[in-house]
């Protein structure tokens, strides 16, 4: 039987598996597929919190988790972003973004740049016997990169029945300016967080190795 300090890592590897389903279910361009793809990262988003609230509580921290758990991050991460650059940018798509039209490039490879260049970091500390945990920064940046992406999921539901249905009128003119404006503000704060989460990631990683060495 299975022992309840397993439970964050079964967590964890459902959150894997989740992942590329999530992603094969953003190209499929009907709404059930798309609702059905937010649903699905809503639980991958909040599962990830409640393993971590229950490792944390319950002491069920282990050396899987501590391998798994990021990896899980960093692929229901590239399982989003990468649909949102493919999807918004061909030519006549339904699936442009409202106010932002495209998911720009440099955004994309500054989110993935910045992850690849954290995990490089606390590689080279684990060498040298450092820890070096997530700070506030690094969690306020995931928070505001989930609301974003879970916003950005739930348009382009709305929008594949907006284009089945002939959706049109005053409300769905307010609501393309009010989803709009909410991805942009988010989108901009996560931004501006993934570049200072790195900043204050690197000073501590100075301050621990020069501790270490």
């Amino acid at each position: 039987m299975l022992r309840r300090s397993t439970i964050p890592n079964l967590i964890t590897v459902a959150r894997i598996v989740l992942a590329p389903v999530i992603f094969l279910m953003l190209f499929v361009p009907t709404f059930s597929a798309r609702i059905a793809s937010f649903v699905l990262f809503l639980v991958a988003a909040f599962s990830d919190v409640w393993d971590g609230y229950l490792a944390r509580k319950h002491g069920w921290i282990s050396d899987f988790g501590k391998l798994f758990d990021p990896i899980a991050d960093k692929l229901l991460l590239a399982a989003t972003f990468l649909p949102f650059y493919m999807l918004t940018h061909p030519v006549n798509q339904t699936t442009r973004l409202p106010l932002l039209d495209v998911l720009p490039l440099w955004i994309v490879m500054l989110v993935f740049g910045r992850e690849a260049l954290v995990t490089g970091i606390r590689w080279l500390a684990a060498r040298r016997g450092a820890v070096m945990a997530a700070g506030k920064a690094g969690k306020l940046k995931a928070l505001f990169q989930n609301i974003f992406i879970g916003a950005t999921i739930l348009w382009f539901a709305l929008r594949t029945a907006a284009v089945s249905h002939g959706w049109s009128g005053g409300f769905w003119s307010f609501w393309l300016a009010f989803h709009g404006a909410f991805l942009l503000v988010n989108l901009a704060i996560a931004v501006t967080l993934t570049v200072w989460s790195l900043v204050v990631y690197l000073r501590e990683w100075r301050l621990t190795m020069r501790g270490v060495l």
